[in-house]
């Protein structure tokens, strides 16, 4: 099926591409999907930087480009491309995101024998700065759960409220609490939910008893009959719960708590492995929680909570020497 967004490889009319490039970017992109098993989200993603790069080549050549034109480029128009999205304001994390799509795509096109250009492998990738996550503190966190729980009446309000604590309690992403269907909702006699992460990844995950109550009570107050196979939670207007309207919430709560900036739906995910860290959870478990396909990606909460885990080796080795 024609991706829409392939369309803008071109700045022209969409009939205007190169219709053999503009069909290998979709097949390209369905690979990614059905094959690599990566998520509708990053196939979007990029889908977006391929269109950007193919309108950056038709302003460079003055026609869209072809697989011809792609077999030619050398790496300082790679490097024209890159230099041209920073101009636009593009972070390094973005960037570095468009320079691995870039890369897969030509290490595909090799795969598939339709054409070899390594000449991207000469661009060094933008640095990108370690990020340590910014969690809320338990009191934060905890206000910020609490905070549609006197809204009895209103179910907008009380499906907000289930969804921040699916986020905070289970460590959910937002893109997963989101895509859990009606049949999958916790209950007193199922606490446990099987997520399916990125990359196809699967876990099981515990749920809170107050976050099951939660939802209980949003699915009473809910004027919708959902579909058992349909989406658990549900928009003002009946459809698929947008993730926008639970980071609109997130922002009136950061103005009523005066939350930090950095308070966002995804901090909820940052502070349930934080939490869980301070109170001697095992790195390995917290993995497996998260879904994180390696280790050194849930190392990185290690440093957010470094002084607690300075003073449990001073405490616990027997050659430690204690801090002052």
């Amino acid at each position: 099926m024609q991706d829409t967004t392939i369309a803008a490889m071109t700045e022209r009319a969409p009939e205007a591409a190169d219709c053999e490039l503009t069909a290998a970017v979709v097949r390209w992109l369905d690979h990614l999907v059905l094959e690599r098993g990566h998520s509708e989200l990053t196939r979007d993603a990029y889908a977006r930087d391929l269109a950007q790069f193919g309108a950056f080549l038709t302003r460079q050549l003055g026609h869209p480009p072809a697989f011809s034109d792609l077999v030619v480029l050398d790496a300082k128009a790679f490097r024209g491309f890159m230099a041209s999205r920073r101009q636009m304001g593009a972070s390094s994390r973005s960037l570095a995101r468009t320079m691995s799509a870039l890369r897969t795509f030509f290490r595909w096109l090799e795969t598939e024998e339709v054409l070899k250009n390594r000449a991207l492998l000469a661009v060094a990738m933008p640095k990108v700065g370690h990020g340590v996550p910014k969690p809320l503190t338990v009191d934060k966190a905890r206000a910020v759960v609490d905070g549609g729980m006197a809204a009895e009446l209103d179910w907008i309000a009380a499906r907000d409220v289930a969804v921040l604590l699916l986020l905070y309690g289970s460590g959910l992403r937002i893109s997963e609490a989101l895509s859990l269907r009606t049949k999958d909702a916790p209950t007193a006699d199922r606490d446990v939910m099987r997520i399916v992460g990125k990359g196809g990844k699967e876990r099981v995950v515990p749920v809170l008893p107050v976050a099951i109550a939660a939802i209980a009570r949003y699915r009473a107050l809910l004027p919708y009959t959902p579909e058992a196979q349909g989406p658990l939670f549900i928009g003002a207007k009946g459809g698929p719960l947008s993730a926008r309207i639970i980071q609109l919430a997130m922002e009136r709560l950061r103005e009523e708590l005066s939350l930090p900036d950095t308070a966002t739906p995804h901090a909820l995910r940052h502070s349930f492995a934080t939490h869980l860290l301070a109170t001697g959870a095992d790195l390995r478990q917290i993995q497996e929680l998260l879904g994180h396909a390696s280790l050194s990606t849930t190392q990185v909460y290690t440093e957010v909570d470094r002084e607690r885990l300075l003073k449990v080796y001073d405490a616990a080795h027997p050659r430690a020497v204690a801090r002052e």
